[in-house]
C-alpha cells in the first residue's frame, strides 16, 4: 500500500487531503506535534474506512521530524506522497520592524529547513522505485513579500526556491515536485465543495505531472 504523509496534519485541508487520497488506495500518516489530536484524527479516518496512523513530531527538531517518517514508511509502507503543510505560528506574522534575527531562523527552520529534513527522509525510497510526489501548500506571502507578515515572508520563499529546484533536479526521475499557494483563509475562498476542492486540486498535483507552481486562485483575491 503507497503512503502519504502529511506533514502539518489538522482537521481542516490535512483531513480533506487524507480521505482524497485514502479512495484512491492510499494509507495515511499524520505528521504533527499533538499526538493526542493525531490519534483522534486517524480514528475519524479510519472509521470512513481509511488506513491511518497519527506521528508526534516538531519540524523544528530534525531527529522528530526523520523519526516519525521512518516509522511512518515502517509501519505502513513506502511514502509515496509527501504534503508539507505545515501552519506557521502566528509569531511569524508580525511587521518587519518587529522581526529579530532569532525570530527569523524560527520561520525559517519551520517552513524551509524542515522541508529539506523531511525530503531528504522520503528522497531515497522515491528515487529507488523511479515514482512519488512532494507537495508543498503555502500562503501568498511566498509568492509576494508583505511587511505585515515578516517571518513568513523571510520562510516561505525559500522554501519554494528549494522545492522549484528539486522540481527541476526530479522532473526526469518520475517524482513530481510542485506547489499550491493557496493566498487567503480556505473558508473565505467560497469554493463550490468548500475544502474538498482543495483536496482535489492537491491530488491531481500528485497525480498529474506539470509546472512547479499552482495558484489556488489569483494573488490579489486572497489574503494570507
Amino acid at each position: 500500500m503507497p503512503t502519504l504523509a502529511i506533514v502539518g496534519a489538522g482537521p481542516g485541508l490535512g483531513a480533506a487531503v487524507a480521505r482524497r487520497f485514502a479512495r484512491d488506495g492510499f494509507a495515511i500518516a499524520l505528521i504533527s506535534r499533538d499526538q493526542s489530536k493525531l490519534d483522534a484524527l486517524a480514528t475519524e479516518l479510519e472509521a470512513a474506512g481509511a488506513t491511518a496512523r497519527g506521528y508526534a513530531a516538531d519540524v523544528r527538531e530534525p531527529a522528530q521530524l526523520e523519526d516519525a517518517l521512518a516509522r511512518a514508511a515502517a509501519e505502513l509502507g513506502p511514502i509515496t506522497a509527501l504534503q508539507y503543510s505545515p501552519l506557521p505560528s502566528r509569531n511569524y506574522l508580525k511587521p518587519v520592524l518587529d522581526l529579530t534575527p532569532e525570530l527569523a531562523l524560527e520561520a525559517l527552520q519551520f517552513s524551509a529547513l524542515g522541508l529539506i529534513h523531511a525530503v531528504r527522509a522520503v528522497l531515497p525510497a522515491m528515487r529507488e522505485a523511479g515514482e512519488g510526489s512532494i507537495i508543498l501548500i503555502n500562503g501568498g506571502t511566498s509568492v509576494m513579500a508583505r511587511a505585515g507578515f515578516a517571518g513568513t515572508s523571510v520562510a516561505f520563499p525559500s522554501e519554494s526556491a528549494y522545492g522549484e529546484m528539486l522540481h527541476d533536479a526530479l522532473e526526469g526521475e518520475g517524482i513530481r515536485v510542485s506547489q499550491l499557494v493557496i493566498p487567503g483563509g480556505i473558508p473565505k475562498l467560497e469554493l463550490p465543495n468548500g475544502i474538498d476542492d482543495v483536496a482535489d486540486r492537491i491530488w491531481g498535483l500528485h497525480a498529474t505531472a506539470g509546472e512547479f507552481r499552482t495558484m489556488l486562485i489569483p494573488l490579489e483575491d486572497g489574503r494570507e
